[in-house]
């Protein structure tokens, strides 16, 4: 078994909440979400971003290299009747058909490799909703590899075929004790 997929496991199975949090920029732009559709939550982990979305009415498709955060989010869909295909899945490039989602939810994950794929797996008009961390951090609290953290605008720059619909990344500036640190928010659009 790959490492990846038992540090993963290992981690999922420590963790005993009953439901995630819904990351910031889906939950603070819901109001974007088409009212039917297709999604997918990338790199789901236990699929907080996945029920937010079922429960938006979409048809969500969940993918996480960890069996066991798979395993704890179909047991939940399964418990909410939920619409959310969760599956196992280690994300390359091949992964993503072309014009597949009209949704695509990136939290907490970063592989540059695959920005071509995302947008290109979004349908004419799809949103991409991502969020993820900076270099410019307020503390040295983990990920600190800086494969995992982006440059400054480096989201811009990585997503810069969408049409951008909002952008956050407050970095250093201004009372650092408050507002999003840390991470970088982004809502882009697939032009039609």
């Amino acid at each position: 078994m790959d490492a990846t997929i038992r540090k993963w496991d290992y981690i999922y199975k420590q963790d005993n909440q009953a439901l995630p949090n819904t990351s910031e920029v889906l939950s603070e732009n819901d109001f974007l979400l088409p009212k039917t559709g297709t999604a997918l939550d990338l790199a789901c982990g236990l699929g907080a971003n996945a029920i937010f979305l079922a429960k938006h009415g979409l048809a969500v498709t969940a993918w996480d290299i960890s069996v066991v955060a798979i395993d704890k989010l179909k047991t939940y869909a399964a418990l909410q009747g939920l619409n959310i295909n969760a599956c196992q899945e280690k994300i390359v490039v091949n992964s993503l058909a072309k014009c597949s989602f009209d949704v695509i939810v990136v939290s907490r994950f970063l592989d540059r490799s695959l920005s071509d794929a995302i947008i290109g797996g979004l349908k004419s008009g799809g949103l991409l909703f991502y969020q993820t961390f900076t270099q410019a951090k307020t503390s040295q609290k983990p990920p600190n590899n800086p494969d995992y953290l982006l440059g400054c605008s480096e989201m811009l720059e990585l997503f810069e075929p969408l049409r951008v619909v909002f952008y956050r990344e407050n970095a250093l500036i201004g009372d650092q004790h408050r507002g999003l640190r840390n991470e970088a928010q982004f809502v882009g659009q697939k032009r039609k």
